[in-house]
């Protein structure tokens, strides 16, 4: 009994990310590939818009070189998804569903606040308003995010991740 107790108390104590991700029941909204170590279809870690949801949530506004005014952005942070997987790298190659790609360290979703916004001030974002999801840096925080090189890394309609 003591035994199946503290084997009990371990994984309590384990992040959601240990846990198995089951598969999407919706429509693929991402794919992530590469270094992942808790796939749930094939060797891939698939989500849809409801497994996003449901991992937490977080907001910031901030001004972006794409909108005139400062806008509010809602989703996980990239570190969360990357963990719900079990993703470990030294990068990512992000692609968007107009197959744009970008690489961007993996140390960034570490050392930033880094969203997969979902929501654009409090709503859905159409593929039309670079939806459904979006990396976007926390540009307001620091000065050295407002600049070429973090703008380029801001893939929006972001349709899968490869962890390099």
């Amino acid at each position: 009994m003591r035994t199946r107790r503290r084997f009990l108390s371990c994984l309590a104590a384990l992040p959601f990310a240990a846990w198995a991700l089951e598969p999407p029941s919706g429509p693929v909204v991402l794919t992530v590939t590469g270094r992942i170590k808790l796939p749930n279809v094939g060797s891939q870690a698939q989500f849809d818009m409801a497994m996003l949801e449901r991992l937490p949530q977080h907001s910031f506004v901030t001004r972006t070189p794409w909108y005139a005014t400062p806008r509010k952005f809602t989703g996980p942070l990239l570190r969360d998804v990357l963990a719900a997987c079990g993703a470990q790298g030294s990068g990512l190659r992000a692609t968007a569903l107009n197959d744009y790609r970008v690489d961007l360290p993996f140390e960034d979703a570490q050392l930033y606040d880094v969203l997969l916004a979902r929501l654009l001030d409090d709503k859905p974002m159409a593929v039309r308003d670079k939806g459904p999801l979006f990396i976007i840096y926390p540009f307001d925080s620091s000065a050295e995010l407002r600049n070429t090189v973090y703008y380029s890394r801001s893939a929006w309609q972001l349709k899968s991740l490869e962890v390099l």
